[in-house]
């Protein structure tokens, strides 16, 4: 969130009978803008619950221990017996204020959830019942989230370097804007609406980015893959069987046509020269910096991106192999990973200097005269039918390593269409991913605007009418 607070001139004099804790941080203070009557101690709203939990429970109850998270949000651990715990546990409603004596200052206060069933914190864990007849639990959250409140917070902390806490009396003093509730409610109204249309954006382009293969798959002439699990039946003849399974049964049940396309059909030999194997020296740890020579992982190419910080540095003792260094418009293809991801690919757009190949990817060598866009063959290997034949052909006993062989990738048949149906296709695709990021863009921009909006309102700097 933007504007928070305000802090006191560079120099200034503090009599010691007025100082709670020592310390130039502690002095800082916030510019709330509101009505004094509006300025409340947290105490106001909050009351301290000190139930234990052996108070209604028993040592052999299940209870459900809470993790809080920097952004406050408070998650469910695994259920655990109370005696098995070390130490007292205290019971947390749904709606409490929980917080971390450690790291409340780094966010770690919010709001318990309403759906975890006999929820427990230790004694490091302060809770809270809230008064809601004077405060929206909304309002509450969004208050814990400014930029203003965690700087008070950090004003207060005490203790020796790396545990220093916030205690509960000091939280119960910070003093904080608490306007009549239809305030608090339209001010949280705001944030719902903003957050409301963000979220909306961000589907939006999710399901814009899922549908990009299945556009190529339409306009190469394909139908779509039927689900194996779709059908409780199904029939498949001994000659199409080629191991017998009835997972591979099923698998073959729903078999590609791919030679149903209007395009030609052709195989992956038919249209590139070979497929380059890299190179891996081994012991090697950490990453390259800087202008170091650095083998790729094959995680540079499992999500069907390029990322070349999924390297490791060649120590200066080696050689390093100059024939395998990446340069962009290399397509890079794994050839062993789980099984998800042999036969990820990604088209190499730009990349830093001094970047060789590993032995578990491969390089695509073009033909002079290519008669494949290297952006088409790229997005053709996401499409299901190329997938489908991938994952039929991997070896490998072990489930966390799968390989497939450069005969079985060259063997990978789809259709072709002319070069300029190729660039009518890639272009239709891009310009959906441009779409797709430009709204993601406006989700991020429409947060953060609501962001910087709240924190003013909280402030008092923005009237809360007016929105």
């Amino acid at each position: 969130m933007g504007e928070a607070a305000q802090v006191r001139p560079r120099a200034f004099s503090v009599g010691f009978r007025g100082l709670q804790t020592w310390s130039v941080a502690a002095q800082f203070a916030v510019n709330w803008n509101w009505p004094d009557e509006v300025i409340r101690p947290l105490a106001s709203i909050l009351r301290r619950r000190n139930e234990a939990a052996l108070e209604t429970l028993t040592p052999e109850s299940m209870v459900t221990l809470l993790t809080i998270r920097f952004d406050g949000s408070i998650e469910p651990r695994e259920p655990v017996r109370i005696k098995d715990i070390k130490g007292r546990l205290f019971r947390v409603y749904p709606g409490d204020v929980v917080f971390s004596k450690i790291d409340v200052r780094n966010g770690a206060i919010g709001l318990a959830p309403d759906d975890i069933d006999c929820m427990c914190v230790t004694s490091e864990f302060p809770v809270y019942f809230v008064n809601f007849q004077k405060t929206d639990s909304g309002y509450v959250k969004l208050l814990f989230r400014t930029v203003a409140f965690k700087k008070l917070l950090n004003s207060m902390i005490s203790g020796a370097s790396g545990r220093k806490r916030i205690q509960p009396t000091q939280l119960e003093g910070v003093k904080v804007p608490i306007p009549p509730l239809e305030i608090q409610q339209k001010i949280v109204a705001h944030w719902e609406a903003a957050n409301s249309k963000a979220n909306a954006d961000m589907a939006a382009s999710q399901e814009l980015a899922k549908s990009t293969p299945s556009l190529l798959v339409s306009k190469i002439g394909l139908k779509a893959l039927v689900s194996p699990h779709s059908r409780r039946a199904f029939v498949s003849s001994w000659n199409e069987i080629e191991r017998w399974g009835v997972e591979l049964a099923r698998e073959m049940s729903r078999r590609p046509n791919i030679e149903m396309s209007p395009f030609p059909v052709v195989s992956l030999a038919d249209v590139i020269v070979d497929l380059q194997n890299g190179w891996s020296p081994k012991c090697l740890t950490r990453p390259a910096i800087g202008d170091e020579w650095g083998v790729l992982k094959v995680g540079a190419v499992s999500f069907g991106w390029f990322d070349e910080r999924q390297n490791k540095a060649l120590p200066p003792s080696m050689k390093p192999r100059e024939q395998y260094e990446v340069k962009p418009g290399d397509l890079i293809i794994s050839r062993a990973n789980i099984a998800r991801y042999v036969g990820a690919c990604a088209l190499v757009e730009k990349v830093r200097p001094k970047l060789m190949l590993c032995d578990k990817l491969f390089r695509v060598v073009w033909k002079e005269e290519s008669p494949v866009l290297p952006k088409y063959l790229d997005e053709i290997f996401k499409i299901p039918h190329l997938r489908w034949q991938i994952e039929n052909n991997l070896t490998g006993a072990s489930p966390t390593m799968k390989n497939i062989s450069k005969p079985a990738l060259m063997a990978l048949r789809f259709p072709l269409p002319p070069l300029e149906i190729q660039e009518e296709i890639i272009s239709e695709i891009e310009e959906k991913r441009k779409e797709a990021r430009n709204l993601q863009n406006d989700a991020r921009v429409s947060q953060k605007q609501a962001g910087v909006d709240i924190e003013k309102m909280i402030l008092g700097t923005r009237p809360v009418e007016a929105n």
